[in-house]
């Protein structure tokens, strides 16, 4: 049996058996993974550190003490982060299918029907699965081992971001801003939204976030809608986004003032989980819930959550 492209051999062999793999068995050659290691490093956005006021800060213009409906954003708590760099756009199905391919993970997903769909790419624009759009991982291990991979691609400390990255990222370094657009409100694109019949994927995108009633798959490709002062994309809507935090209901209450970084180790006895943020990526939600503020946890094992990938290093890389 041939080997697959992730195998090693002798160095002239190598080579010729991997552009031989990426041409004919869809394994990717050398050429596409320093592509894509290039283009990650030149999408990176630096986030000049700082201290600001992580949670649920309420609108302070209209005297609203609260945004949220739960109490997991509270209470607010100033902390100080340093600098790091974060990718501008949610990572994409072209990209991710390339770390799935070539580590040999796709193979995992090729007999389960309900892991198999956050497992496929298409070059077609019309497709949920187009290139272009957010790659819906199927489980967190998966979302954190492409940003490892990165790194070892790169040679740089790629990760998923903390939630703290996230949400100073996402608030344009702690802005007191209720979602991550370009104005800080939110414009509806009218798409996916009922009734169905009337769906269709070629329309344009319109106003300035992805935010659905609908359970559809479909997503806009990343990129689709103007970018928050920071020049980050889709932190509000399109999907919802994997933390590397452990997943901790009052964890505002024990935070770390400097470069919190979430639990040790997963809290209470349920089943583990991790922190997903922008949860309008998951659809239309009443109570704040679409908010940047709004914070809930996800298990470890659970598939349809996006991400992006930080480089934790406190200077600019790019």
């Amino acid at each position: 049996m041939i080997p697959k492209c992730r195998d090693q051999f002798f160095v002239i062999v190598g080579v010729l058996f991997l552009s031989a793999c990426g041409n004919h068995a869809g394994y990717p050659n050398a050429e596409s993974l320093d592509r894509l290691a290039s283009k990650s490093v030149a999408n990176q956005v630096f986030v000049k550190g700082g201290t600001f006021e992580i949670g649920d800060v309420g609108q302070k213009e209209t005297g609203t003490p609260h945004v949220t409906w739960n109490q997991y954003s509270r209470p607010a708590k100033v902390v100080k982060l340093a600098g790091y760099s974060i990718s501008k756009y949610e990572t994409t199905w072209g990209e991710f299918m390339l770390y799935l391919k070539e580590t040999g993970h796709l193979d995992r997903y090729d007999d389960r029907p309900s892991q198999r769909r956050y497992a496929q790419v298409s070059d077609d624009p019309l497709s949920p699965y187009f290139r272009q759009k957010p790659a819906r991982a199927p489980n967190f291990a998966e979302a954190e081992g492409y940003c490892d991979w990165l790194g070892k691609q790169t040679g740089l400390p790629f990760a998923l971001p903390t939630e703290a990255q996230w949400e100073f990222a996402a608030r344009s370094r702690g802005q007191n801003i209720p979602y991550a657009t370009d104005t800080g409100l939110v414009e509806k694109d009218p798409y996916l939204r009922p009734p169905r019949e009337y769906i269709d994927p070629g329309t344009p995108p319109e106003g300035n976030a992805l935010i659905h009633s609908s359970a559809t798959f479909e997503r806009r490709s990343v990129g689709s809608y103007p970018p928050n002062p920071l020049g980050l994309y889709d932190m509000t809507g399109n999907v919802a986004e994997w933390t590397r935090d452990w997943f901790q209901e009052d964890y505002y209450e024990h935070i770390a003032m400097n470069n919190p970084s979430g639990p040790e180790q997963p809290v209470g006895s349920h089943t583990p989980e991790k922190t997903v943020r922008d949860w309008a990526g998951h659809g239309e939600y009443m109570a704040g819930a679409g908010t940047v503020f709004f914070r809930s946890g996800e298990p470890i094992d659970g598939g349809g959550n996006g991400f992006r990938c930080v480089v934790n290093s406190p200077e600019p890389i790019n």
